[in-house]
């Protein structure tokens, strides 16, 4: 359940980097037709752009729930047995990185959607 939430959040804060931080560096870097031929040929790349702020709400509240729960689960009980202790170690090891990639993968997003603006 945590590794599949995990996921879940890094699949949907990478939206959130595709449809909005990746509109602001290529017009930041000059490429405006690029990005205005990535609207034309991706389909459903404007229903994000559009909801931008409904996905950034959603995709705050799934982050929020995940740290939550590895935070709740930080000192969770592993089997004795050696092989499903060092799995265990393991797979908390690999959803806390997949946490902070996700979390910092919606922090780009978040700079480049909102506060880039207002620092050019």
């Amino acid at each position: 359940m945590k590794n599949a939430l995990s996921f879940f959040t890094l699949f949907s804060s990478t939206s959130t980097l595709l449809c909005c931080a990746l509109p602001a560096l290529l017009v930041t870097l000059g490429a405006g037709g690029v990005m205005a031929s990535i609207y034309a040929n991706v389909p459903g790349y404007t229903t994000f752009a559009q909801n931008k702020n409904l996905l950034f709400i959603i995709v705050a509240v799934l982050l929020m729930i995940n740290g939550l729960i590895l935070w709740l689960n930080r000192n969770a009980p592993c089997p004795i047995e050696g092989e499903k202790a060092k799995a265990c170690m393991q797979s908390r090891k690999f959803s806390h990185v997949i946490y902070f990639i996700s979390l910092g993968i919606y922090c780009i997003g978040l700079f480049f959607s909102y506060l880039a603006a207002k620092f050019i």
